[in-house]
């Protein structure tokens, strides 16, 4: 027994998510064309799968690793970030291109989401992409993002958004190096370094 797959349509899963509803990735049973069952990462809202599965869903065999959502008023991120990081992080904004902390650093250690410490990139996958803003080629673990589409400014673009907080990140290319082809394209002020433990 499995449920229905649908892709990622007009309506998202944010759509009616009570705040005491938590939202977590989970390893679950979808039908593919034939209806045959398949594991895929999906998310599951208030204990309920949600039908509607986000482009970063794919077939696994391990268990995906559970992401507790974090909710704050916007009165509570406005008093925890700079005027800089709100602006990005809650309200998809987009620093200048080769102005931020992280552009060109070569430090050892991971990068966490700024708003609420979730770690979601390896130094080791950091790469100069050239187009003024940090990249990466693949996240630490997939479950720690979450990728919508975005059709704003008269594009369409892949956003990628915390797993925890949807705190906006930047966005996602094709056009990045083996072995993924990926190019994560982030925002200095999204990410906090943190080096690695002596």
């Amino acid at each position: 027994m499995c449920e229905p797959y649908e892709p990622w349509g007009e309506k998202g899963w944010f759509e009616e998510l009570a705040p005491w509803q938590t939202t977590t990735w989970q390893k679950l049973q979808f039908c593919d064309e034939s209806g045959n069952a398949k594991p895929m990462l999906g998310l599951v809202r208030g204990g309920i799968p949600a039908y509607i599965i986000n482009s970063r869903a794919k077939e696994t065999d391990n268990m995906a690793e559970t992401i507790e959502k974090i909710r704050k008023t916007d009165e509570e991120w406005r008093a925890q970030l700079t005027p800089e990081q709100y602006q990005v992080t809650r309200q998809h904004g987009t620093e200048r291109p080769f102005s931020g902390e992280y552009c060109m650093a070569k430090l050892p250690g991971v990068y966490a989401c700024i708003c609420c410490g979730l770690e979601l990139f390896d130094s080791d996958t950091k790469y100069d992409s050239g187009t003024g803003w940090p990249s990466f080629n693949q996240p630490i673990a997939d479950e720690r993002l979450t990728e919508i589409r975005d059709t704003s400014h008269g594009m369409v673009r892949t956003e990628v958004l915390c797993a925890r907080c949807d705190a906006h990140l930047g966005h996602v290319f094709p056009d990045g190096p083996p072995p993924t082809g990926k190019r994560y394209c982030m925002n200095s002020v999204s990410l906090k370094h943190i080096p690695p433990a002596d």
